[in-house]
C-alpha cells in the first residue's frame, strides 16, 4: 500500500466541521460546581492574610481556600519526562496557591460556587493584605546586584542558570577571535558587527481556553479531565502537587482546541483536582478567562541577545557571538532549557571559521511565566542570527542569499555538543527554490536603490531545527493496536492531538504498514491515563517521529500475528477449518497458492508466502487475493479450537534525532509615513523529510506562517515596570493578525528521505512560525536600508526608525 505521502481527508473532520466533535467543557456532568481563582494585584510580596466575610456571605459560596489551606509540596509544572536522574528533573517552586507573590496575577485563594456567576462575585469580594515589595521586571533588574531574590529557597540570587558553550575549539573567546582575525587578515580585511537584537514576551492565543473538570471517583482515584498536550506528564505532576500516589490520579483529554505549547505545562489541573477534594469529591470546572490565559498561564520568552561576528570581505563567517538574557518571570516552568536552546541553534546555523561563543542566562522575574512556546527558543535565536547575518552581508556590501549559500550548515552537519545529524540535507535546496520564487536575483539589487515615501523589498532568512528531544532528554512512546472482529483495527496512541492532524498521519502510517486501508482503522483521539499507553505527549515536533516509530513498530508487530493467524488458518494447524463457514474460502486459498506459487500438496503454508493489501491476505507480490482479513479476525476471535485475540502493544525508546532545515523569503510594500508593511509575497520552503500527509502538512506551514507574522510585526505582551500589571490581557489591545493582515501563504517540500524517521520523515510542526519575522525584518532593510533590532517591528517603532535615519 502507498497510503503515507497522499493528501488524505483528515480522520477527525467531520467532528470538528460538524461541532459533533467533544471538547472538554462539552462532557461537563450537571450539576457540577465552578470554581474561580483569586489572583494578586501586586507584583512583588507576601499575603498576609484575607479578609472572606464578605466573599462566603455570596449565595452559592460552597467553599473558600486560600495560599493557608493548601498542602505543602512544591511541585514542577514543565512538560518534560521525569527522570531518575536528579540533573533531569525540572525545578520545584511552585504550589498550589502561593503565599509569596512573584507577580501582579498571581494564584493566592480560590472559590468554589454553585454557579459561575457566584463564584465570580465572591473572588471579587475577597480581601488581601499583603507585605509589598518592589516589582522586578526586566532581567537587568533581576541580575542587578543586591537585587531581592523571588525564590530565595532555591536561588541565592535571580539567575535560574547560565550556560557557556562554544563551537570549535572548547576554549574559544569571541574577542580571542578577533585579535586572530586582525593579525592574519588585517583589520582592514575584515568587517565586525556589534549590535543588541530584543524578542517580545507574547501569548499563545489558543481558540480553546485552559479549561478543566474534576472530581473523585467512589474508589478515591482523583480524575481530571482537561484540555492538555501532556495528559501523562500532567498526571505525575498532579500526583506530585497533591502529594498522593500517581496510581491515586487519572487523566482524561478530549479533543483539544489548540495548545501551541502553552498547554505543554501543567497549567490549573492540580488546583482544580484540589478543590474537588476540598468539596468531598463532587465535580468541580475551573475554566480560565482569556485575561488570566495572557497573564496567568505562560507565554512565550522575551529574549535579549547581544550579538557580535566576524566577517571577511570576500564573505566567510570568522566568528559569532551570542549573549542571551532570557526572561523566565515568576517561575521556573521549562526553566533553562528554552535559552540554552536557543544558545544551541545559534551556533549551529552557520560555519564559523574559528569559533563561536555562546552564554545564556535564564532569570526570574516579578512578571507572568514564560513556558515553551511554538518553537522552543529558536523563533528568538534565528531572530538574532539571521538578523545578525543580513547585518553581516550588508558590512561588505554582499547579496544575503549567496552570503548564506556559502556559510550555512553543511550537509553530514553533527552538532559536537550532543550528535545530533543532519542525516538528510535539503537546505539549499530550500534556499534556491525560495530564490526562485520570490525573484531574489532582480528584486534585491533593485530593491537597493529605491527612494520615495512607499517602497518594496525582499528578504530572507533560514533555520534549522532538531526532531524531538533525544539525547538531551528521554524520548518514548507506546502504541497498542487492537484487530477487531471485523477485520479493522482499533489504534490506541499516548501521542496527542491537539489540532495538528496527529491522529490522521498516524492512521495512514497504520495502514501503510499492516495493510489496512485507512478508513477501517480507528485511531482513539481521547487519551485516559487509565488505559492509554504511556507518551510524554505533543511538544518538541516528536510525535511524527517517536511516537510515529512506536505506531510504525506496533503495525509491524500486528500485521505478522494476522499473517500467523492466516497462516494456521490454510495449514489447519490446530484448527478444524472445515467445520467453519470459511471452510470454502481456505480450499479456494489453498488451490490459489498451489496454482500461483506452486505449492505441492501437503506442503506447509509460510507467513513469507503472503502478504496483507487493501484488507486482504494476498499471495506475497500483491495477487492472487486469498480472502479478507476480517475471515482471519472472525476466525481468531471465535474458533473453538484456537481462540486467540491478535493485539499488539510495542514501546519505542528513541535514541536518534535529525535536523530539519528551511527559510523563508518574503516580499513586502512599506509607506514610510505611516510605518505600515504590506506583505505582498511570501513563502516557507521546508525540508522535513518525507512528507506524511501534504494536506495537514501544508495547513501546519500555512498556521505558523501566521504566527509568524504577528510575532514579525504586531505582537508583545506589555508589562508596567512600576506595578508588573500587564497592559494588554485581552484580544482588543493584544494584535494578532487577523484574515484581512495575512496574504496568500505559498508552501514548497523538499522531499529527501531521512533514513532516521520511521518513514523517512522528520520535524514539521514547530518550524513554520520561526523564520517569517526575520526575513520581513531583512525585507525592511532591502527596503530602507534600516536595520530594525526589536521585533515586533510596530508602526511606532518604524516610524521612529525612520526619522533617526532621516528617511522620514
Amino acid at each position: 500500500m502507498h497510503v503515507v505521502g497522499k493528501a488524505l481527508p483528515r480522520v477527525d473532520i467531520r467532528g470538528k466541521v460538524t461541532g459533533e466533535a467533544k471538547y472538554t467543557a462539552d462532557l461537563e456532568p450537571a450539576g457540577i460546581l465552578h470554581g474561580k481563582v483569586v489572583h494578586s494585584t501586586i507584583a512583588n510580596g507576601v499575603v498576609t492574610g484575607f479578609d472572606l466575610e464578605k466573599a462566603l456571605a455570596v449565595p452559592g459560596v460552597v467553599k473558600i481556600v486560600t495560599c493557608f489551606d493548601v498542602p505543602d509540596h512544591p511541585f514542577p509544572t514543565a512538560g518534560h519526562p521525569w527522570s531518575v536522574e536528579t540533573r533531569h528533573q525540572d525545578i520545584r517552586d511552585r504550589k498550589l496557591l502561593n503565599q509569596r507573590v512573584r507577580y501582579y496575577g498571581d494564584d493566592i485563594a480560590a472559590v468554589v460556587a454553585e454557579t459561575e456567576l457566584a463564584a465570580e462575585k465572591a473572588a471579587r469580594l475577597v480581601k488581601v493584605q499583603y507585605e509589598e515589595y518592589q516589582p522586578i521586571v526586566t532581567t537587568e533588574a533581576a541580575m542587578r546586584e543586591g537585587a531581592t531574590p523571588l525564590h530565595p529557597e532555591l536561588r541565592k540570587d535571580n539567575v535560574i542558570v547560565h550556560s557557556h558553550m562554544t563551537m570549535g575549539p572548547s576554549d574559544f573567546t569571541f574577542e580571542e577571535g578577533r585579535k586572530q582575525a586582525e593579525e592574519q587578515y588585517g583589520a582592514d580585511n575584515i568587517a565586525v558587527v556589534d549590535r543588541v537584537y530584543h524578542t517580545p514576551r507574547v501569548s499563545h492565543c489558543h481558540l480553546e481556553l485552559p479549561t478543566s473538570w474534576a472530581y473523585v471517583e467512589t474508589n478515591g482515584k482523583i480524575t481530571v479531565v482537561t484540555s492538555t498536550q501532556i495528559p501523562h506528564i500532567v498526571r505525575r505532576c498532579t500526583a506530585q502537587a497533591l502529594g498522593v500516589p500517581v496510581g491515586q490520579v487519572r487523566i482524561i483529554k478530549p479533543y483539544i482546541g489548540g495548545g501551541f505549547g502553552n498547554k505543554q505545562d501543567t497549567l490549573y489541573e492540580p488546583l482544580n483536582a484540589y478543590l474537588s477534594l476540598s468539596v468531598g469529591g463532587r465535580a468541580v470546572r475551573l475554566e480560565i478567562s482569556r485575561e488570566e490565559t495572557i497573564v496567568s498561564t505562560r507565554t512565550r520568552h522575551a529574549i535579549d541577545g547581544h550579538c557580535r561576528g566576524i566577517v571577511t570581505r570576500d564573505g566567510r563567517i570568522l566568528a559569532r557571538q551570542l549573549e542571551a538574557y532570557a526572561n523566565n518571570g515568576a517561575y521556573a516552568s521549562h526553566g533553562h532549557a528554552i535559552c540554552a536552546n536557543c544558545g544551541n541553534v545559534f551556533k549551529d546555523l552557520y560555519r564559523d571559521e574559528m569559533g563561536a561563543e555562546i552564554d545564556c542566562w535564564t532569570v526570574y522575574t516579578s512578571s507572568p511565566t514564560a513556558g515553551a512556546m511554538r518553537g522552543y527558543g529558536i523563533p528568538q535565536s534565528i531572530w538574532m542570527a539571521e538578523c545578525l547575518t543580513d547585518d553581516l552581508a550588508y558590512a561588505i556590501g554582499a547579496d544575503p542569499c549567496q552570503f548564506r549559500l556559502d556559510n550555512c550548515m553543511q550537509a553530514g552537519f553533527v552538532d559536537p555538543a550532543n550528535g545530533i545529524t543532519f542525516h538528510s540535507y535539503g537546505l539549499k535546496k530550500c534556499i534556491e527554490a525560495g530564490r526562485k520564487h520570490i525573484g531574489w536575483d532582480e528584486k534585491w539589487e533593485n530593491y537597493r536603490h529605491q527612494t520615495g515615501s512607499v517602497r518594496r523589498g525582499v528578504g530572507m532568512a533560514i533555520f534549522c531545527y532538531k526532531t524531538g528531544v533525544h539525547p538531551i532528554s528521554l524520548e518514548t512512546a507506546s502504541v497498542r493496536m487492537v484487530l477487531n472482529q471485523d477485520g479493522s483495527i482499533q489504534l490506541c496512541m499516548g501521542a496527542t492531538e491537539i489540532g495538528q492532524g496527529a491522529d490522521t498521519v498516524f492512521t495512514q502510517m497504520a495502514a501503510e504498514t499492516t495493510g489496512i486501508t485507512p478508513d477501517r482503522i480507528y485511531a482513539v483521539s481521547t487519551q485516559d491515563t487509565d488505559i492509554t499507553p504511556f507518551d510524554t505527549g505533543a511538544y518538541a515536533s516528536r510525535q511524527t517521529y517517536v511516537s510515529g516509530m512506536a505506531c510504525k513498530k506496533c503495525a509491524e508487530e500486528l500485521r505478522a500475528k494476522i499473517l500467523a493467524y492466516a497462516v494456521r488458518m490454510l495449514n489447519q494447524d490446530g484448527i478444524q477449518m472445515e467445520q467453519t463457514i470459511y471452510a470454502g474460502q481456505v480450499k479456494q486459498a489453498v488451490q490459489k497458492l498451489q496454482q500461483s506459487i506452486g505449492l505441492r500438496d501437503g506442503e506447509p503454508v509460510s507467513a513469507d508466502m503472503l502478504d496483507i493489501v487493501d484488507n486482504k491476505i494476498v499471495v506475497s507480490g500483491g495477487e492472487p487475493v486469498l480472502f479478507d482479513v476480517a475471515e482471519v479476525a472472525t476466525t481468531a476471535f471465535y474458533s473453538l479450537d484456537d481462540s486467540r485475540h491478535l493485539t499488539a502493544e510495542v514501546t519505542n525508546q528513541c535514541k536518534d534525532n535529525s535536523f530539519a532545515s528551511g527559510c523563508c523569503f518574503v516580499e513586502i510594500e512599506i509607506d514610510l509615513p505611516l510605518g505600515l508593511v504590506t506583505v505582498k509575497d511570501i513563502i516557507n520552503v521546508h525540508d522535513s523529510g518525507t512528507i506524511i500527509n501534504p494536506q495537514t502538512a501544508r495547513g501546519q506551514v500555512q498556521g505558523g506562517m501566521s504566527m509568524g507574522l504577528g510575532y514579525g510585526l504586531s505582537e508583545e505582551l506589555l508589562i508596567d515596570e512600576k506595578t508588573g500589571r500587564v497592559r494588554n490581557d485581552n484580544l482588543l489591545d493584544y494584535k494578532i493578525p487577523t484574515a484581512m493582515d495575512t496574504p496568500d501563504l505559498h508552501v514548497e517540500f523538499i522531499e529527501l528521505d531521512d533514513p532516521t524517521g520511521p518513514y523517512g520523515n522528520k520535524s514539521l510542526g514547530e518550524p513554520p512560525a520561526i523564520p517569517v519575522a526575520p526575513a520581513i525584518r531583512n525585507a525592511i532593510l532591502n527596503a530602507t536600508g534600516v536595520a530594525m533590532d526589536t521585533a515586533p517591528m510596530t508602526a511606532q517603532r518604524l516610524i521612529a526608525a525612520f526619522r533617526q535615519h532621516g528617511l522620514i
